[in-house]
């Protein structure tokens, strides 16, 4: 898509699992909506996008926040060399604060990322 400057990629484990996608698997498809437009701006604006679109969290973790018509949806992600973004995976958020766990999961995934990206295993 034009005017792109960030590749916007999902995280998969080991075992081939995606859970960025297994989450969007769950959606419905006006949320979908929602959620295209949320990483096409992304994708645009990487580290110049700003609150309300995105917010840092802690550990090289951010939250993509996307607001639809039936609750608050979060995806986090942590950038990666100078053009890259890796989503680790997505929630409905029920509660003013990110869950911690929700945080620790993707700071494990982004370790597991940069430990195969090391070992050649992820391109």
């Amino acid at each position: 898509m034009a005017g792109m400057k960030w590749d916007v990629e999902f995280y998969e484990r080991s075992n081939g699992r995606c859970p960025t996608r297994e989450f969007l698997g769950t959606l419905a498809d006006h949320e979908k909506v929602f959620v295209r437009k949320a990483f096409e701006r992304l994708a645009v604006y990487g580290r110049e996008l700003d609150r309300p679109h995105v917010a840092y969290l802690r550990d090289q973790i951010h939250e993509l926040r996307i607001r639809t018509t039936g609750g608050q949806l979060r995806f986090l992600y942590f950038f990666f060399d100078a053009h890259r973004i890796i989503v680790t995976h997505g929630f409905k958020k029920k509660t003013d604060a990110v869950p911690a766990g929700e945080i620790e999961t993707a700071m494990r995934y982004r370790a597991d990322y940069l430990d195969r990206q090391a070992r050649g295993e992820v391109s």
